[in-house]
């Protein structure tokens, strides 16, 4: 039976989920002011500063990373601000995932019981592996592989190593692209398939690099599956 304490957790979780949603609708952030605000600072600190609004400002809406990620682009140029958003994402992946651990296993658990228990035990199957091909594939969103590794009984460590060896390729690869585009973006999307028809090199680093993620997962897969025959 569920307890009152696991339910009203995550309760309050997906209420949070609404909220951050919710603002992201009603609260379009003005990435002028926000690159205006950066431009005063010498570009030590003008870092620092973006670490801290990129956690706090994303942290509660979640549609504005994008936003974010053009200005640390456009700011700080392809490796700064790979540097500066891959920090700003292990603050982030840290503070929700143990928000999602206690506000929402001990629910998910009781609700799910022995389904739950077999998912748990092929995560952990998986585990530090898994979760770094997840980090690398461009599809997946962080903050929903944040939470959702939260509510299973992967260790925190493990999954923060994940994070911190399976983010760089994939943060890079899109600040780079971005640094060349730049705020034209937010005018035309269209412009990076542009891109990519001018710049074939990009286009089939890009190819393969979706290719090589689709293999190493195919590769993990089978490893669990030849470790669940042993097993069995």
């Amino acid at each position: 039976m569920i307890s009152k304490n696991n339910r009203l957790g995550f309760l309050v979780l997906v209420l949070f989920f609404f909220l951050t949603w919710l603002l992201g609708k009603l609260l379009p952030v003005d990435w002028h002011y926000f690159k205006g605000f950066l431009s005063r600072f010498p570009i030590v600190y003008s870092g620092l500063i973006f670490i801290v609004l990129y956690v706090a400002v994303t942290f509660f809406v979640w549609l504005v990373k994008d936003v974010f990620k053009v200005i640390g682009a456009v700011l700080f140029g392809p490796i700064f601000s790979s540097l500066l958003i891959f920090v700003s994402e292990i603050i982030n992946a840290s503070i929700l995932f143990n928000l999602s651990r206690v506000l929402g296993r001990d629910f998910v658990k009781d609700k799910l019981k022995g389904s739950f228990d077999k998912l748990d035990k092929n995560i952990v199957r998986f585990g530090f592996w898994g979760i770094f091909v997840l980090r690398i594939v461009p599809l997946v969103p962080y903050r929903f592989l944040d939470i959702a590794a939260g509510l299973t009984k992967i260790s925190f460590s493990q999954y923060l190593l994940a994070v911190i060896l399976g983010s760089p390729v994939r943060i890079f690869w899109l600040q780079f692209i971005l640094s060349v585009l730049g705020e034209g973006v937010f005018k035309d999307p269209g412009l990076i398939t542009d891109y990519f028809l001018q710049h074939p090199g990009v286009l089939i680093f890009s190819f393969f690099y979706a290719i090589a993620s689709l293999v190493l997962a195919i590769f993990i897969r089978r490893i669990s599956n030849n470790s669940k025959l042993v097993s069995g």
